[in-house]
């Protein structure tokens, strides 16, 4: 008697988007968490100086320190196979986040403080000191952010991209619990309600993953059979460091952002209304970013590279679609109006600038398309070499509108945003040539053989 296995076949669409669901929906979960703070914070005392301060100060300053663990989630993904991988990475996630945790504390605690924001940054007067209680009150972000990331790419890589939505799920509970809290008290200022909220939920997100992640560990990771070659600290390090780069860099355009803005017409106002544009927009945006875990995770399948191009057009083509439906209808007023409660002015400002970025959700879902294959070769310096790119790109517009200095820095930051996307995407798909061609050969012989 004789059996025969059924012929292995391509990787059908289904597989991606259920793949992607879960993962998109975490990111969308996570995007809604700066439009939530900027409506409760709108609805508070002083709202201009302490929406200025959260998305003109702390905000920007978090995410640069946290940059050198930003890329842990696709490190994670796509290195934890084995047990001494993941020793590896979380030896390192934990040394990392311990240092840049103390140079939270020595920026926010010490003098240090005034000579970035006032010396560097140039913020207005009036978000200094707002500015630098946020910023102490955010110290647990760095670490929280590297252990969550870190635990969340184990559970991508064995399967269970449903706990990540989950924990998102309980981050944003948190948040909203205190922006409610801050809402129904109405004497705390809007600053110290919102970074209570952000450092609130990380906390409660890394918890979550890292509970979750303990019985796929010991059940699923420490059983796998060992990589060969075994990962080594100095393979790790080569694979990794373009990635930090590229996180400190990308982040980079925060603060960067923030000087230009402050150096513009109507800083404040443009301050006020840039975490809200910025916010809704990554709304949109985090549905393409959730697409590089998944090129991670599947690329490395025969028979994969198909479904993942193919779809990977269609999310470009929804993302920007899905903005629009917002911008050009009386929905986008609604938003700012209504929900983040921006005056009629500050409203005029925010649909423009929602306009000028009406291309960047696409351009994030192609990045992910062309980033996650580089990531899959391993030979990531590509990566940083696009973010340099970028911020030339970002940067030259910006210098242009202060030396203009006649439009207002929120339009002005849109279309170096919007350009600087377009510079690197083009890069990323540059370099994505050569690995995609070897992906494509991998997967022609697949079909063939196949048939």
């Amino acid at each position: 008697m004789s059996s025969t296995t059924p012929a292995p076949t391509p990787m059908p669409l289904r597989r991606v988007l259920m793949t992607w669901l879960p993962l998109a929906g975490s990111w969308m979960l996570m995007g809604a968490e700066l439009p939530a703070l900027s409506a409760i914070v709108a609805r508070l005392a002083e709202p201009e100086i302490n929406l200025a301060a959260y998305g003109g100060v702390v905000f920007p300053l978090a995410l640069i320190i946290e940059a050198p663990v930003i890329m842990l989630l696709a490190a994670s993904t796509a290195l934890s196979k084995d047990w001494n991988s993941y020793r590896k990475i979380y030896a390192f996630m934990m040394t990392t986040s311990a240092v840049l945790t103390a140079l939270h504390i020595a920026v926010a605690f010490t003098p240090l403080y005034y000579f970035v924001v006032e010396g560097i940054i140039g913020a207005p007067q009036e978000i200094v000191e707002p500015a630098r209680i946020g910023l102490k009150i955010m110290t647990p972000w760095t670490w929280s952010i590297a252990y969550r990331r870190f635990n969340q790419g184990v559970l991508i890589r064995f399967g269970h991209p449903k706990a990540v939505t989950v924990g998102t799920f309980i981050r944003l509970c948190a948040d909203l619990i205190v922006l409610s809290i801050g809402l129904i008290v109405g004497t705390i200022p809007g600053i110290v309600v919102a970074t209570g909220a952000v450092a609130a939920g990380v906390v409660s997100e890394a918890i979550f993953a890292g509970l979750y992640a303990r019985p796929v560990i010991r059940d699923e990771l420490r059983p796998s059979p060992a990589v060969d070659p075994p990962l080594t600290f100095r393979a790790f390090m080569k694979f990794y460091i373009p990635l930090a780069m590229t996180s400190l860099l990308t982040l980079l355009i925060q603060p960067i952002g923030s000087a230009a803005i402050s150096r513009m017409p109507r800083p404040l106002e443009s301050l006020a209304v840039w975490p809200v544009v910025i916010g809704l927009s990554f709304l949109f945006r985090s549905i393409g970013v959730a697409y590089n875990e998944v090129v991670v995770a599947l690329l490395d399948e025969p028979g994969s590279s198909p479904a993942l191009r193919r779809f990977a057009g269609l999310l470009v083509g929804f993302v920007t679609l899905f903005q629009l439906a917002i911008v050009a209808t009386p929905l986008a007023e609604f938003w700012f109006r209504r929900v983040s409660v921006l005056s009629p002015e500050l409203t005029q400002l925010a649909v423009i600038g929602m306009w000028l970025g009406l291309l960047l959700p696409g351009l994030n879902a192609l990045q992910s398309w062309y980033q996650g294959t580089i990531l899959y070769s391993r030979q990531t310096r590509g990566i940083p070499e696009a973010v340099v790119i970028f911020l030339v790109a970002i940067g030259a517009v910006l210098w242009a509108g202060v030396v203009w200095n006649r439009v207002n820095g929120l339009y002005t930051g849109m279309v170096a945003f919007t350009l600087g996307m377009a510079a690197q995407a083009l890069w990323l798909w540059v370099r994505s040539r050569p690995p995609m061609a070897q992906v494509n050969k991998r997967d022609t012989s697949f079909i063939m053989v196949r048939k």
